[in-house]
């Protein structure tokens, strides 16, 4: 089922998210934190590559002394990877892809994307191509439609290559009738073995496909060999927020499946197991996108195994992996105005996460923890106001300059999707999550590259990258090869320790004395209470909990499409916010988990749905 060189080479970075869990997490690199310090640049190989998103938005792949790279004028490269020689190129020139692009291996051949339409196999030893295929029909329009293209990092398995088109190439996205197709490629030949619509009725598209679109996937899948299963994070529906015609998005009623969702399909035929739509309805550009994670948890004393996802709304979910049921929810990053069901008319709209903003680059796992980079951008939305460039007349919403956002990272425990840490960073996160051994890398736009404890959340290093970045890395051994393609100095570089030796030193006497265990503090009472949302009215308007309490409140929404939240204000007049949860619509069959602290102070405190806030409401006691 694996390609040879994934099996032989799985020690290295042999797949774009490192395994078929998509995990981002290699133990086998010698890079720890006694020597991460003493990382430099080994080599560097320029990026000539130009595009709205700069030269590189790729993942290098690391096999044996090859290291494979693509760019964002999709030519290809093959470079020694101890010294970053030029071993081939494949220089394909094309300035409409623009990424998240990138090579895929296996079988003696690299893959990779050609143009906006055309998947292509190069011989592994000499960059030669072998075949392509047009997943895209430009038979009749020689400069080709500007309705749908392809941007993904291909993924590899089982003698095939699984790709997929989203609707729109190079700077025109969100034409008309355009949709995203999931497809399988037999890897000898690249014929089609079979393909999948991300939208589900691909020919009316929701009764108007004269305006409507959305739909593909940006990123690659990943895979369970046991269960025979793919699993894609899907994008979201189109026109967003609406058109002057129809705001709000009222061209396209209903959740407008599948988009915005998690797929599970067999591997082998692409028949659909099961989809979690986690924002039926979106107006905010906000692709339930990232590459899926895969592993186990366990979760209210059940273990299970469990596939994580996120996406640009800033939200990290974990499904069951067999029936799809969502788990727990966390928030990462500012929330403002994104749970609106409709924007407010004659009025302009600020949203964190805004269109650019939320989960937008991979995710990493190791031992119960997913690490999740995030993006806060804002976007000043109207009802009208929509990025669907190929729709006529279309009013463009106003998006915060790139260099005025910020982002982090955080840290969340998988058995409980509770927070563990989080740091905040200068400039947004578009540098992915990867985990080293006991640390984990990220960096942002400005070309910052930094390093931090695993467990700790302590940052203990940052570089300084010779340009901007938009991509994220490949490890393997005693190096770590980045692409930083944003600027006039754009280059992949190798950063590896000083020296020649890179082993962990052995500890001093003084590192060996075991310190004498401190006082451990009483652990907080815990209150736990279940609290129902119905007919637009809390089950109780009174709850009780001890002061300094560690409250977990189990909330159900049961109202059909209707957002409600729980809130705790000193005041009726919801003054001194202590506590204010996620707004959530209803019903989704799933409880949600608050969780925070109880005051102090003993005395009569006040909770509400801010949603609903004098219908809703009533008082919270401390004792």
């Amino acid at each position: 089922m694996l390609p040879p060189e994934v099996n032989e080479f799985a020690g290295d970075w042999p797949l774009p998210n490192f395994d078929y869990a998509s995990t981002r997490a290699t133990m086998n690199s010698t890079i720890n934190p006694s020597n991460v310090n003493d990382l430099d640049v080994a080599w560097s190989f320029g990026i000539n590559a130009t595009g709205p998103f700069g030269g590189a938005s790729s993942n290098p792949i690391i096999m044996g002394d090859t290291v494979y790279f693509q760019d964002l004028n999709a030519s290809v490269f093959a470079l020694d990877f101890q010294s970053g020689d030029l071993i081939w190129a494949q220089r394909y020139e094309n300035a409409s892809v623009t990424g998240p692009n990138g090579p895929a291996v296996g079988w003696g051949k690299v893959f990779a994307v050609k143009d906006p339409f055309t998947a292509a196999a190069l011989d592994a030893d000499s960059g030669e191509e072998i075949w392509s295929t047009r997943l895209v029909d430009v038979a009749n329009v020689p400069d080709g439609p500007i309705g749908e293209g392809i941007d993904i990092q291909p993924q590899v398995f089982d003698d095939m290559l699984f790709v997929s088109t989203v609707p729109g190439r190079g700077d025109v996205f969100y034409q008309s009738g355009a949709v995203g197709i999931i497809s399988a490629l037999d890897q000898e030949t690249g014929e089609v073995v079979w393909n999948f619509s991300t939208v589900d009725d691909p020919e009316s598209i929701r009764g108007n496909p004269d305006v409507n679109s959305g739909g593909g996937c940006w990123y690659t899948p990943s895979i369970d060999p046991d269960r025979g299963t793919i699993y894609w994070g899907v994008a979201n529906p189109a026109p967003f927020a609406g058109t002057q015609e129809y705001p709000n998005g009222t061209s396209r009623p209903g959740p407008n499946l599948y988009t915005n969702s998690m797929l599970s399909l067999d591997y082998m035929t692409g028949e659909l197991q099961w989809f979690s739509q986690i924002l039926p309805h979106d107006l905010f550009d906000h692709d339930f996108q990232a590459p899926p994670i895969l592993t186990s948890a366990n979760i209210s004393g059940e273990e299970q195994d469990i596939v994580i996802g996120a996406g640009k709304m800033g939200r990290v979910y974990a499904f069951n992996r067999d029936t799809g049921a969502i788990l727990w929810v966390a928030l990462v990053g500012m929330h403002r105005n994104d749970q609106l069901a409709a924007l407010p008319p004659d009025e302009v709209t600020t949203v964190y996460p805004g269109a650019l903003g939320g989960v937008e680059t991979p995710m990493a796992y190791a031992d119960g923890v997913v690490y999740v980079p995030y993006v806060d951008l804002y976007t000043n939305w109207t009802p009208e106001s929509s990025l669907s460039v190929g729709v006529p007349g279309a009013i463009s919403p106003e998006i915060q300059p790139f260099d005025e956002g910020t982002g982090g990272l955080a840290a969340i425990e998988t058995d409980t999707g509770k927070v563990l840490w989080e740091q905040n960073l200068d400039s947004i996160n578009v540098g992915a999550a990867t985990v080293v051994n006991d640390l984990v890398f990220t960096a942002t736009f400005d070309g910052t590259i930094y390093a931090f404890n695993r467990t700790s959340g302590e940052q203990v290093w940052n570089y300084t990258a010779p340009a901007g970045i938009n991509a994220w890395p490949a490890v393997a051994g005693d190096t770590i090869v980045w692409p930083a393609g944003v600027g006039n100095a754009s280059a992949m570089i190798a950063l590896r320790p000083e020296g020649a030796a890179n082993v962990t030193p052995t500890p001093t006497p003084e590192e060996n004395v075991t310190p004498a265990p401190a006082a451990t503090p009483a652990a907080p009472e815990q209150a736990t209470i279940d609290l129902v949302a119905e007919t637009i009215a809390f089950d109780t308007d009174s709850i009780t909990v001890p002061a300094c309490a560690q409250v977990t409140i189990s909330f159900e929404n049961r109202d059909i499409g209707i957002l409600h939240n729980f809130a705790v204000y000193e005041t009726s007049a919801a003054q001194n916010a202590i506590f204010v949860g996620e707004i959530i619509a209803g019903p989704q069959n799933i409880t949600y988990t608050y969780t925070f602290t109880a005051p102090e102070q003993p005395g009569t405190y006040f909770f509400r749905c801010d949603v609903h806030p004098t219908a809703m409401t009533g008082d919270f006691v401390v004792e």
